[in-house]
């Protein structure tokens, strides 16, 4: 097993910045408002289970029709860059169903707000750059740090403030833009060549 930091750090960024939970504390605190409570324990093992498990059988399952993880990776690459886009301009091009249920901890929270099609997109795209274990690693990290801010969701947003939070998404924005034009550039390149 070979942990190395540096790549455990740029796949806790990237994940971070897709997931952008700092930037769904709105979301957050107005689906709390709805359901009265939410289970951040519930929230976040789920995410993290739906996470790793993407991570070791979405290959095989792209294998099974017909997809290679450059081709994926590239996709990724679209699917950052439009949600980066959301993040800067502060625009909605991904409109989700907000449920109104008692399941509100496992959907929309866990599935497909942490655990959604960016994240898992990211995770096959970090797959063909990064060791399996640093991936898992940073994963992990990032179900922690969600599940500290699920805790103290109304906490950070009264710290924070609305331009805080609108401060962080466009930095992150910025950084998840960087991000997918490299990952863009790096599996084209692997298909191309």
């Amino acid at each position: 097993m070979q942990l190395d930091f540096k790549q455990i750090f740029t796949a806790f960024m990237v994940l971070f910045a897709v997931i952008d939970i700092i930037g769904n504390i709105p979301i957050i605190i107005d689906l709390r408002k709805k359901v009265g409570h939410i289970q951040s324990e519930k929230a976040s093992l789920i995410a993290g289970v739906i996470m790793i498990v993407f991570l070791f059988l979405g290959k095989s399952l792209l294998n099974l029709i017909g997809i290679d993880v450059n081709s994926f990776a590239v996709a990724g690459a679209f699917i950052l860059f439009f949600i980066a886009l959301e993040m800067i301009l502060g625009i909605t091009l991904y409109k989700q169903d907000d449920s109104n249920s008692l399941t509100a901890s496992v959907f929309p929270l866990a599935f497909p707000l942490i655990a959604g099609p960016g994240s898992l997109t990211t995770l096959l795209s970090l797959r063909a750059e990064f060791a399996i274990e640093n991936i898992i690693v940073a994963v992990i990290c990032n179900v922690i740090f969600i599940y500290i801010v699920l805790k103290t969701s109304a906490k950070i947003e009264r710290i924070i403030g609305a331009n805080g939070i609108n401060i962080i998404r466009k930095v992150f924005g910025v950084i998840l833009l960087a991000i997918a034009v490299k990952l863009f550039a790096h599996n084209i390149k692997e298909l191309l060549a």
